[in-house]
């Protein structure tokens, strides 16, 4: 478990929970309570008690449930004291953070067989509880995105320029919930380019001349794998879209700098839900990618049929008139015309060389033996 206590223009990590009190919130601070799934569940009576502390509140039985769920959706709910998000990440590893042999975090989706590729779409969900004062997050045990974005915010230092929006620190629980979730993302906006990648190699297999496409059992995964992934980004902007309607229910702001605040607020939710619609749409972009990919692959197959069997028509139509005649020259009758002189086989042979190369100058003529264009 990390505690971190920010105030403007300062951080500082604390080492016990029962530490905090309600006098370190005086002025602008705030508090961040970040743990592991596990951890939470062990301790969640510590927990409670140090949110009664700080906020006069605790979570409700139901929303601690929904914390320590390891298999629940994105979603969005709320209480009078405090807003509930849980949004779903990707697991570590899915960014190369980790070997594909790498021990599973507890409670994991099995992952899918096939290329690594589809290793790379398992998620985990991270629940947020956000208070005016204080921001509880509970992540899995190999959560690399909290980590991370704690480092990164004890070497926050005060923004120079108010606009420089890399720069500034979170303001609030709900501004540091909201980066935390825009870095989440940014996970799946980096796997759009493997995924492209590599369906866009399964696609040149597919339209190949050369190859035969046999890894079906593979691109079927992909499918489904996508399929998923829709499922879950659906669900994180149906979960951003409801905290963004909620943002708007809140009570009217007292001045300008905390209308400001709200403003600013709205707009990075509005960036996050704009982010998870960007991974949406090219979802849907490589679904039907392959889906096309697929429909022309069994076209171009059907193609090539027709080219051979039409070949195989034409030489057939060709050979016929030639086997007519060797089946009445090779009667066995006494009387057959130009059977006893001395230069009927070369007639005979002559005869169905014309035979053959007129039949196949018309069936070219026709554009039954036109070579295909590749």
């Amino acid at each position: 478990m990390r505690i971190f206590h920010i105030e403007p223009g300062h951080v500082r990590e604390s080492a016990d929970l029962e530490q905090l009190s309600a006098a370190d919130l005086k002025g602008s601070g705030y508090v961040w309570i970040a743990c592991s799934r596990p951890e939470f569940e062990a301790e969640q009576a510590r927990v409670q008690v140090a949110l009664q502390q700080l906020c006069g509140e605790q979570l409700v039985d139901l929303h601690v449930s929904d914390l320590i769920n390891k298999q629940l959706p994105s979603h969005y709910d709320y209480t009078s004291q405090y807003d509930l998000l849980v949004f779903r990440r990707l697991v570590a590893g899915s960014t190369g953070t980790l070997p594909l042999n790498a021990p599973k975090a507890e409670g994991t989706p099995p992952r899918l067989s096939g290329p690594p590729i589809l290793r790379h779409i398992d998620t985990s969900p991270v629940g947020f509880a956000v208070f005016d004062n204080v921001l509880l997050s509970v992540h899995p045990d190999d959560c690399t995105v909290r980590d991370a974005y704690a480092d990164k915010l004890l070497q926050t230092t005060p923004a120079v320029e108010p606009r420089a929006a890399g720069a500034r620190q979170p303001t609030s629980p709900a501004d540091l919930m909201l980066r935390i979730v825009n870095s989440m993302v940014d996970g799946y906006l980096a796997l759009r380019r493997e995924l492209t990648q590599q369906l866009d190699h399964w696609q040149n297999e597919l339209l190949s001349p050369r190859t035969r496409f046999t890894n079906w059992t593979s691109l079927l995964e992909a499918r489904m794998a996508l399929h998923q992934l829709d499922d879950v980004c659906e669900e994180q902007r149906s979960s951003i879209q409801d905290w963004i309607e909620a943002i708007k229910t809140w009570p009217e702001t007292t001045g300008p700098a905390d209308a400001r605040e709200r403003e600013l607020l709205e707009v990075r939710s509005r960036d996050v839900l704009e982010h998870i619609e960007r991974v949406v749409h090219h979802v849907r972009r490589l679904e039907q990618s392959v889906e096309t990919a697929v429909q022309m692959h069994f076209s171009v197959q059907g193609s090539r049929t027709n080219d051979i069997m039409r070949t195989l028509t034409v030489l057939t139509a060709i050979f016929l008139p030639l086997n007519l005649m060797a089946g009445i020259f090779g009667m066995n009758f006494d009387f057959i015309p130009l059977l006893h002189q001395q230069g009927g086989f070369w007639w005979i042979l002559g005869a169905m060389g014309l035979t053959a190369a007129a039949l196949a100058l018309v069936f070219w003529r026709k554009r039954y033996l036109a070579r295909t264009n590749r």
